[in-house]
C-alpha cells in the first residue's frame, strides 16, 4: 500500500544512513532533509542510545518486528540495525525489493519481505512482538479490517506503533491541496483523534500513550502546495512520488528558519507546543492484551 505523507517519505530517506552516523556527518540534498531529520530526532524518533524507534517503543534483538506498508523502509531499517528479526510488507513489489537489499546490509537476525495488500496478511497468528503501521490507514478502504489483522498477528503483550495524519492539518491542506490528494492512492480517510482511538480500541488493542508530531511538516506541505500552484505545477498520482529535491527556495527558507528556531535555548519547548497545537501526524502506542511469551 502506498503512503503519500511527505514527512514520512523524507524521514525514510534519512534513515537509510547508518543509525550510528551523527547528523553532521550525513550528506543531505536539501535543507528540508537536514531539518526534517533533526526535527524528527528532537521529536522522539530514532533514539539510538535507548534503541527506541520512537520514545516508548523500544526494539531489542529478540524482537520480531512487522512493518506494515514499509514504503522506503525507514522503520524496518532502524529495527534491523538493532539486530531484530524484521518482516516488512507493501503492496508494491519494487518497494519490498528495495528494502530487502538495504536490510541485507544490516545485522538483522532474520529478514522477510512480503508483497501483500494485507487482507489477509500471509502470516500465522501471534507472529510479531513489535508491530509498526505508519501513515497507512488513511490510504486503505478497510482500516478496521487492517487493524484486526494486526491484532491477529501480534503476540500476547505485543507493542504497536500506529500513526495517521492529524485531522487539523488534513483540513487545512484540503483548502490548498489538489483534489487528488484526498482520493486514492492518497488520503481517502481522515481520522479525528477520537475516531483513531476508537478504531484502535475497536480492534482489541489497549492504548498505552498518544503523541503529536510534525508542525514543521504541516507548514512545509502548505507552502509546497501554494508554491507549486504558483509555478504551474501539476499534481497527479501518488503525492509521495512528487516529493523530491530540488525544492522551491521558499521551502528551503522555511526549513532553515525552523532549524534555527528549534536550535535556540527554549526552542525545543516551542517545537513541542506547536507539534501539539498543529501536528502533521497523530501517533498511538498500543499493546495487545496478554502476557508476553504466553502464546
Amino acid at each position: 500500500m502506498t503512503r503519500a505523507s511527505a514527512w514520512r517519505k523524507l524521514r525514510e530517506r534519512f534513515s537509510e544512513k547508518p543509525a550510528s552516523a551523527p547528523v553532521a556527518q550525513i550528506t543531505f540534498d536539501s535543507d528540508t532533509q537536514r531539518t526534517g531529520l533533526i526535527d524528527a530526532v528532537k521529536g522522539g524518533w530514532f533514539r539510538n542510545d535507548s534503541h527506541e524507534l520512537f520514545k516508548g517503543f523500544p526494539i531489542a534483538a529478540e524482537d520480531v518486528v512487522l512493518d506494515l506498508g514499509c514504503g522506503a523502509g525507514g522503520a524496518t531499517l532502524f529495527c534491523a540495525r538493532q539486530g531484530a528479526s524484521v518482516i516488512f510488507t507493501d503492496s508494491e513489489a519494487a518497494k519490498v525489493e528495495g528494502v530487502a537489499d538495504k536490510v541485507a546490509q544490516t545485522t538483522a537476525r532474520e529478514a522477510r519481505g512480503i508483497v501483500s495488500d494485507s487482507l489477509p496478511l500471509p502470516l500465522p497468528d501471534a507472529t510479531a512482538s513489535r508491530i509498526v503501521a505508519l501513515e497507512v490507514l488513511e490510504h486503505v478502504e478497510q482500516p478496521e479490517a487492517i487493524l484486526a489483522e494486526l491484532n491477529r498477528v501480534g503476540k500476547p503483550g505485543a507493542l504497536y506503533f500506529l500513526s495517521v495524519p492529524a485531522q487539523q492539518s488534513e483540513e487545512l491542506q484540503r483548502e490548498l491541496a489538489p483534489a487528488g490528494h484526498f482520493c486514492a492512492p492518497n488520503h481517502i480517510n481522515v481520522f479525528s483523534a477520537e475516531a483513531f482511538a476508537a478504531a484502535v480500541q475497536g480492534a482489541g488493542l489497549e492504548i498505552v500513550s498518544r503523541h503529536s508530531y510534525g508542525f514543521f511538516w504541516t507548514l512545509w506541505m502548505m507552502i509546497y502546495w501554494t508554491t507549486g500552484k504558483a509555478d504551474g505545477q501539476t499534481f497527479e498520482g501518488a503525492t509521495h512520488d512528487l516529493l523530491a529535491p530540488p525544492f522551491s527556495p521558499l521551502l528551503e527558507e522555511w526549513s532553515r528558519l525552523w532549524l534555527k528556531t528549534i536550535s535556540l535555548p527554549g526552542g525545543e519547548l516551542l517545537r513541542d507546543k506547536l507539534d501539539a497545537a498543529l501536528p502533521k501526524t497523530q501517533i498511538i502506542l498500543a499493546r495487545k492484551p496478554g502476557v508476553p511469551g504466553a502464546e
